[in-house]
């Protein structure tokens, strides 16, 4: 192996060890300009010999031409959405029935986490490499999202440490942070372009972009919750566990991961999390409950195409007040009037709300 190959594979080394700890670790080791001169100087090295280039390289994260369209990818596990609850009776009933399902007179342990307000999408890895990305498409079919998904610094191209399945499908969610969002919606405005409503739909339209470059610009993260498929090697037997082995492969999982194992602790990490929530660098809706064993989970089996051992339990609808400015009749169709209130705009659950249907005056 000649010196400058060598040179090459050490910065890449180097580069792929920093990004982990900024965006899995949460623990900076460099200054951002330091980072940047190990970057261009990897850069100008593989430029100069493009006989030692690697689709796996740090650089090549904004490498793919703009695409003309997004190819079908079928998923090899359905990707199932989640039933909801909304109050603290309709969550006791979820965990009553899964007792009585398991004939046992305690609740299992349960995995919880912040039900993130973003995009989901499947990471494909093959021998550690990242191969393909996928967004979630109907459950059973998504669109082929790989070049965008290169460029999310968060996600490693290819997995840290040894001993991961050689096929492993990993689960997640895409998120824009709030600074992020402001930054693209104040370059928007400064631009005289369109500004986006929130942030779950800027990162949706950041992902489905057909520039990879532009995507690479949005500041988007990502958060693992979950493996679909592996095959060809282990993992543990439990949902925290393999969140912890997603870890040492470098992929980033929610912080606020915790498991409960009484009814008091599940209720007790809703109300810390219905606190925090203003406070969070990114959107959240609501907590995700998830009996933690996984041979307890494939006993509970489904329901339609949602599991019956897990749950969203959905924080309650954000309310404001405004002023009330006039009110206008609509006449429809069918010669019914509706009274239909102006309002201050007034932004309140993503959206920025400026008429009102009322039912009556």
């Amino acid at each position: 192996m000649s010196s400058t190959e060598q040179t090459i594979l050490a910065l890449r080394a180097q580069l792929d060890e920093h990004n982990h700890r900024y965006y899995v670790m949460n623990e900076p080791s460099i200054p951002d300009a330091e980072y940047d001169r190990l970057f261009y100087e990897l850069k100008a090295l593989e430029e100069k010999h493009p006989e030692f280039a690697s689709p796996d390289s740090p650089t090549q994260r904004v490498g793919a031409q703009p695409s003309s369209a997004f190819a079908p990818i079928r998923h090899k596990v359905p990707m199932l959405s989640l039933d909801n609850v909304f109050s603290d009776e309709e969550f006791e009933a979820f965990i009553q029935r899964i007792q009585e399902r398991l004939q046992s007179a305690s609740m299992p342990a349960m995995a919880v986490e912040p039900k993130l307000d973003g995009v989901a999408v499947s990471l494909f890895y093959e021998n550690g490499r990242l191969s393909y990305a996928a967004t979630r498409g109907d459950g059973e079919t998504g669109e082929d999202i790989t070049h965008n998904v290169r460029t999310i610094k968060s996600i490693p191209l290819k997995l840290q440490g040894n001993g991961f399945p050689a096929e492993l499908e990993v689960r997640g969610e895409v998120v824009m942070p709030h600074a992020a969002f402001k930054e693209l919606n104040a370059e928007a405005e400064k631009n005289g372009l369109k500004v986006f409503v929130n942030p779950r739909n800027a990162a949706s339209g950041s992902l489905r972009q057909l520039d990879p470059a532009v995507t690479a610009k949005r500041g988007l993260r990502f958060y693992a919750y979950s493996v679909g498929f592996y095959a060809k090697g282990k993992l543990p037997s439990a949902h925290s566990g393999v969140l912890a082995r997603l870890r040492e492969y470098g992929l980033p999982t929610s912080p606020e991961l915790r498991c409960c194992k009484t009814l008091q602790e599940c209720q007790e990490y809703y109300g810390e999390l219905a606190d925090k929530r203003e406070g969070l660098a990114y959107d959240i809706d609501g907590i995700v409950y998830k009996v933690d064993d996984f041979a307890l989970q494939q006993e509970l089996g489904f329901v339609s195409r949602a599991p019956r051992w897990a749950v969203a339990f959905k924080f309650p609808a954000q309310e404001a007040v405004t002023r009330l400015n006039d009110v206008d009749f609509q006449v429809g169709r069918t010669g019914a009037v509706t009274p239909v209130a102006r309002l201050e705009p007034v932004f309140v659950g993503g959206v920025t709300v400026s008429n009102a249907t009322l039912h009556n005056m």
